[in-house]
């Protein structure tokens, strides 16, 4: 067996020569001086050298581990110089492999099998809570303590629902990584269990009465955010829609209304919303019978026609501010109503409200007015399927009531909008400033 003064004391001679340790291992001395670690073996047949690296930059111990796991890999019956190569590959390979670029890769992998709209929500979701802090890091790096602290930051905010969405995304993440040998564990396994637990009877924060709603109306108005922004929050009002659905439309959705006559009625005006873009299982999202019509009353109509000649030269009813085709941020609406007039409404009322708000008020209403036929109707407004129900019954009631839940329209608009200012003054005022 070789010993380390002896491996240190090698000469360089006119020739190569070896200095052989045990089990295949010896020391390659060239005529020039230089030291390597080299192991023999066979494999196939056929004999084989496989190389550790220069003496004494690899020392003797670790020359001998290293021998010791190629005979392992010999003895199951792999090639240890082929699997030398694919570790080498692969440590490159991971080098080069952030936890963002193999986020990517994921999500467009998965990208066919989402609905446009989901698949902005996990991007969205990804680029706001999980790259700034892990995106640049390579994805073998990225362990369970690392991923909680992103997580808890999410929880912070008291977006706790969100932080176990996330984890779900990072998962799967994981999962493709691991199959692609970029790593070997899956670093989130049992981090749900580290997270907060969903309160009881959480929902999203909701103002209900009318003249509170009315006061939130009448401070948006005032604020110093843009009157587009102002009139989304108008429309959400009036039409109780998801703030994606509405934020993400376009104005080819929309149709009885005359955009050049601005004092004409509009007794039909639709929005018509395609069953892809609702909240929806994936296997009715290409199902026309659950496209979601909404009947707009007056004062959406007089809302539109002031947000038309804003933003109606392009497709989006809300472009964002940054890039006239992407829409407005999912957060412009939230950020509004918890910054204005001092953060009163911050934790109080959220844009989902609104949803909560309109099924409340017009529930108390169709109660107090003997109607309480129109609770099912509510319902539909809002798109809710009652259970059992298939898309061709959905699509029957929405047709069969669709001028009662225009009335019903109406009847909350009217609500709702009491003592506000019209529409253009919005603009004008806007202008004015």
């Amino acid at each position: 067996m070789l010993t380390v003064v002896q491996a240190r004391n090698a000469k360089a001679g006119p020739k190569a020569y070896k200095l052989a340790d045990e089990k295949g291992l010896y020391l390659f001395v060239t005529p020039k001086g230089t030291k390597s670690w080299r192991m023999k073996y066979r494999y196939g047949g056929k004999e084989k050298v496989l190389t550790f690296g220069q003496f004494p930059e690899v020392s003797m111990s670790e020359a001998r581990d290293r021998r010791d796991e190629a005979r392992a890999t010999l003895r199951r019956d792999k090639d240890p110089a082929i699997e030398a190569e694919r570790d080498r590959r692969a440590a490159i390979a991971a080098i080069g492999a952030t936890f963002q670029a193999s986020a990517l890769a994921w999500h467009e992998d998965e990208r066919p099998r989402w609905s446009p709209r989901h698949a902005v929500v996990v991007s969205n979701a990804l680029h706001r809570d999980v790259f700034p802090d892990l995106g640049k890091l390579p994805i073998a790096d990225v362990d369970g303590p690392l991923i909680l602290k992103a997580l808890r930051k999410i929880e912070r905010r008291g977006s706790i629902e969100t932080a176990k969405r996330v984890l779900g995304y990072m998962s799967a993440i994981f999962v493709r990584a691991k199959g692609e040998h970029l790593v070997t564990v899956n670093p989130t396994t049992d981090l749900i269990n580290a997270l907060k637990p969903t309160p009881r009877g959480s929902k999203q924060p909701a103002l209900t009465a009318l003249p509170d709603l009315l006061t939130l109306q009448r401070i948006v108005d005032a604020s110093t955010s843009n009157p587009t922004t102002k009139l989304a929050s108008r429309l959400l009002a009036m039409t109780a829609v998801r703030v994606g659905v509405l934020r993400t439309a376009t104005w080819d959705e929309f149709e009885g209304i005359d955009w050049a006559d601005i004092d004409s009625p509009a007794p039909a005006a639709l929005w018509r919303i395609s069953a892809e873009r609702m909240k929806l299982e994936v296997e009715d999202k290409g199902d026309e019978a659950f496209d979601h019509d909404v009947p707009l009353p007056a004062a959406a109509v007089d809302a539109l026609r002031a947000l038309h000649q804003m933003t109606g030269r392009g497709r989006l009813l809300f472009p964002g501010n940054l890039a006239a085709k992407e829409p407005m941020s999912d957060a412009a609406l939230s950020s509004l109503y918890k910054r204005m007039d001092g953060g009163r409404y911050k934790g109080r009322h959220v844009p989902h409200g609104w949803r909560s708000a309109f099924s409340t008020n017009m529930n108390e209403w169709a109660m107090e007015h003997g109607k309480e036929g129109d609770r099912l109707l509510i319902d539909l407004m809002l798109a809710h399927r009652p259970k059992g129900v298939s898309g061709s019954e959905f699509a029957y009631m929405r047709a069969k009531f669709k001028e009662r839940r225009r009335t019903l329209a109406e009847t909350w608009a009217a609500m709702i909008t009491e003592g506000l200012a019209h529409p253009y003054d919005l603009i004008r005022d806007q202008a004015a400033r």
